[in-house]
């Protein structure tokens, strides 16, 4: 056997252990999928997203606003801890990230369990004023 065959042979192996090890887990890993939300008038360009449990979403976020917003994505008491929060900036965190005015920024977030999440912004009085939306995990 070629060296190719024996390394094709070794990491078909390899996948096929994996994909055994995720189904096992009772999670199918899905590829990462990216949307992008863009901010106009302090509002998203969609209210709501649907999402496959397990899969990946890559988040860009494009602020069209001469103001600074934020993307914080997650269940209501993640939602909020942030409402009621001080945080100044985000990036640290999957889920989480600071959007300056006029510019963009990437965060992800991999959605585990099934049920409804949210994303917003939580900059004084962007909430209330709606800047928020749900995420159905099915």
């Amino acid at each position: 056997m070629t060296r190719f065959r024996a390394g094709a042979a070794a990491a078909g192996v390899l996948l096929a252990v994996a994909a055994l090890a995720s189904s096992a887990s009772g999670t199918i890993p899905l590829r990462t999928r990216t949307i992008t939300l863009t901010i106009h008038h302090s509002r998203f360009s969609v209210s709501h997203l649907d999402v496959q449990r397990g899969e990946r979403v890559r988040f860009v976020v494009r602020n069209t606003d001469p103001i600074d917003h934020e993307l914080i994505v997650g269940d209501m008491p993640v939602q909020l801890r942030h409402e009621t929060g001080r945080e100044a900036h985000h990036g640290a965190r999957d889920g989480e990230v600071s959007v300056p005015l006029l510019q963009a920024a990437t965060t992800a977030y991999t959605f585990d369990e099934p049920g409804e999440v949210w994303f917003a912004c939580h900059l004084p009085g962007h909430w209330r004023y709606g800047m928020q939306g749900t995420i159905a995990v099915t």
